[in-house]
């Protein structure tokens, strides 16, 4: 399944669901769902810059596609971090360059987020896709 699938799915799932509060519960069941982040990778080089929360993201390239793991300290920013993932890992560093997360406009998630949490959330997006702009120049150098 590639990215735009992945953010379809998404979309669906939360169209299906006319209450916000109903959508703000998934997001939060989705945090709760994420896999731990290993403790190894909460380093300060792996913090979120420009989140209000305390935000962890780490990335690595196996067998041509990115993986990430993700942490926060806030359950909410841990459900969008989880969002994040389904989306994006286990693609390709170029597929992840060039697809915006249109699920995010889409479910009307940009219109219901606080300006703190739509800035933290813009700062994750950008860490994402820096981490596969940086592999993708990685595999045009044969590393």
């Amino acid at each position: 399944m590639d990215i735009q699938q992945r953010q379809q799915q998404i979309i669906d799932e939360f169209s299906a669901m006319p209450e916000w509060e109903e959508r703000y519960k998934r997001i939060i069941e989705y945090g709760r769902e994420l896999a731990p982040m290993d403790e190894q990778h909460k380093t300060e080089k792996n913090k979120v810059k420009g989140c209000q929360s305390t935000v962890w993201l780490h990335a690595e390239l196996k067998d041509g596609a990115v993986h990430f793991q993700g942490d926060s300290d806030a359950m909410i920013v841990r459900g969008l971090i989880a969002l994040l993932m389904k989306v994006y890992s286990g693609a390709t560093p170029e597929e992840i360059v060039k697809t915006p997360p249109d699920f995010v406009v889409a479910t009307g998630l940009a219109g219901h987020l606080s300006q703190t949490r739509a800035n933290g959330l813009a700062a994750m997006v950008k860490q994402i896709k820096m981490y596969a702009a940086v592999f993708q120049a990685m595999q045009k150098q044969g590393r």
